[in-house]
């Protein structure tokens, strides 16, 4: 199997030595020579431009930006052929797939999100969502999800307006909590301080900030701006956070914990699975904290 991965970042090394260690012969491509002549040698895989590495592969994975994804989807479009594979790693879904389908004529494409970053090591107990549109599209997931599956891989398959959705709860609002988090704490004058007292619950909220922080701006960019209902959801946010501030205000300590020993239910209410990690979770804070 000879697979062609169209962007060097992070992203795209990552999959370029995740599919040479599973035994393809690997072709990476892109724009800036100088650094992929660089990776070449360090991963020890063949480099090319786009056009070439299209031609000459059985299998494309398009790992760019979501801000240049349609103009190397219409670069490469000529150069596909019947018989090839061509999927995109994208964190939004709808977008890309449709890009993928007006624009490319042959071969099949095929929607991927692994929703993983590149740090980590390989695909064991990683969720990886495949977005089919069609029954060639789908018959062809099915086979690349067992494949997957036997790499211990946790895969789900379904459209791409469903995945966006689920990824503006999954990615875009943990973005959003980060981002205004860490601006929130960087603000308190004894930061530096609150790092060192800190229990498990407030080092939990931190690394949420920092790890937001410190991502790459247009990737938490676009999805913000892409992901559908994101406004909706900031904005049930933001009121439910003026609820509970008016609560406090208040000083109305029985409204707090009535309404807190109602989230517990309804999270307790959920499945059995998500019970016991909450009462796991809950045992651990009450513990580390006391």
């Amino acid at each position: 199997m000879k697979t062609a991965i169209l962007g060097a970042g992070k992203m795209g090394v990552w999959f370029a030595k995740f599919c040479k260690e599973k035994g393809d012969h690997v072709i990476l491509a892109s724009r800036n020579k100088e650094k992929l002549a660089k990776l070449g040698k360090q991963l020890d895989v063949e480099t090319a431009d786009f056009a070439q590495a299209v031609t000459d592969a059985d299998r494309v994975m398009i790992c760019v930006s979501i801000s240049s994804f349609e103009e190397v989807v219409k670069q490469i479009a000529p150069n596909v052929r019947g018989g090839q594979v061509v999927m995109d790693i994208c964190s939004i879904k709808d977008f890309p797939v449709k890009v993928m389908h007006e624009n490319i004529q042959n071969g099949l494409v095929l929607g991927t999100h692994p929703v993983f970053g590149p740090g980590s090591q390989g695909v064991q107990h990683k969720a990886f969502i495949l977005t089919p549109t069609n029954e060639q599209e789908a018959e062809y997931a099915e086979g690349f999800k067992n494949w997957l599956q036997q790499q211990e891989a946790h895969v789900f398959i379904m459209p791409p307006k469903k995945h966006d959705e689920l990824m503006s709860v999954v990615l875009g609002l943990p973005h959003f909590l980060g981002l205004v988090a860490c601006e929130t704490l960087l603000e308190q004058k004894d930061f530096p301080e609150t790092k060192q007292v800190a229990g498990t619950t407030y080092r939990m909220l931190f690394t949420l900030a920092e790890a937001t922080a410190m991502e790459t701006p247009d990737l938490y960019a676009n999805l913000q701006m892409n992901l559908p209902e994101m406004g909706k959801i900031e904005d049930q946010f933001i009121a439910k956070a003026q609820e509970w501030l008016n609560l406090i205000k208040q000083k109305n300590s029985q409204a707090i914990i009535d309404r807190m020993e109602q989230l517990k239910a309804k999270l307790l209410k959920i499945d059995s699975d998500f019970a016991e990690s909450y009462e796991v979770m809950y045992k651990m804070l009450e513990s580390t904290e006391k």
